[in-house]
């Protein structure tokens, strides 16, 4: 009688989506103010983009920054200054997580969460962009590349989830309370803390309120993401930038940093020491400057 048998995600109420509504407008305000927002029609959903660029900076290939599980565009508030100093920068909002962007058709398949990032890429016309993504975004990125890499420039993943190495059986086990709605407030808030390595979570942090908002009002139906192959790592044909984080809740990121040397041909990946999960915040300084190096270095508008 109670089963949820809607295949698509959404918010589980009207309060509940008024409710990260005001959450996702109070965070938005926090980041410059973008020069385009477009809703991207897909074959799965329509899907909420913004433009941020200066204008000296228009003629240059774009980064894209593809944001993590339960997350969206706010998320990049310690990033966006920065990047923008050097490049223009998409945003996107995922499709089938909390944010702007509508599902209107079930995500079955790997394929299928390439095929309509891959929409967005072809209904922003650019020829070449470069995917930064942090956590799920991260495997989001690296998705691409096993079936549609023609518009991919450069990848840099920020500790990528479902990339290199398996998500930790604890950490798997501690996320199933937090996504369930009933569950306390404060659970879901320690929760955030532990991925953030014990950084503060809660309402008066503008973020972290958004990201359990969306836990807490949001039904996902996704595919769970499948841990890339050796195979799938030989395959990637694109320059590839990783930052594991050492102290990271989610994986070995020793592990992880051994076999991305071992098995991606155009890899420069580390571990990145004292760094959380949540290491695009930890350290948005020194991540800017070495994505905006790293995009610079793989660049075709030199």
């Amino acid at each position: 009688m109670f089963r949820d048998t809607n295949p698509l995600g959404r918010f589980t109420s009207e309060e509940g989506k008024e409710d990260f509504q005001t959450a996702y407008n109070e965070a938005m305000a926090l980041l410059p103010k973008p020069i385009e927002m477009k809703d991207i029609e897909t074959e799965f959903g329509t899907v909420r983009t913004y433009y941020f660029t200066k204008e000296e900076n228009k003629h240059k290939e774009p980064i894209l920054l593809m944001p993590g599980r339960s997350s969206s565009t706010p998320m990049w508030q310690p990033n966006l200054e920065g990047l923008l100093k050097e490049r223009p920068v998409y945003t996107i909002d995922l499709l089938g997580e909390p944010g702007m962007s509508e599902q209107t058709k079930v995500i079955e398949t790997q394929k299928d969460q390439a095929k309509w990032v891959n929409d967005v890429l072809n209904g922003l016309n650019e020829d070449k962009v470069h995917i930064t993504g942090v956590s799920f975004g991260g495997w989001s990125a690296m998705n691409m590349t096993r079936y549609y890499p023609e518009h991919i420039a450069s990848i840099s993943l920020l500790d990528p989830v479902f990339v290199f190495e398996p998500v930790s059986l604890k950490m798997m086990l501690a996320s199933i309370p937090a996504s369930v709605p009933f569950v306390p407030k404060f659970i879901r808030e320690q929760m955030l803390s532990y991925i953030s390595g014990g950084a503060k979570a809660d309402d008066s942090e503008p973020i972290a309120k958004l990201i359990e908002s969306g836990m807490r009002n949001y039904k996902l139906k996704l595919p769970m993401p499948d841990l890339l192959s050796d195979e799938n790592l030989k395959n990637v044909d694109v320059p590839v930038m990783a930052f594991m984080a050492e102290k990271s809740t989610m994986h070995n990121s020793e592990k992880a940093v051994e076999k991305g040397k071992k098995f991606v041909k155009n890899i420069t990946i580390e571990s990145w020491p004292k760094a959380s999960h949540a290491i695009n915040g930890e350290f948005p300084n020194e991540i800017n400057e070495r994505i905006l190096d790293f995009v610079e270095q793989n660049s075709d508008d030199n």
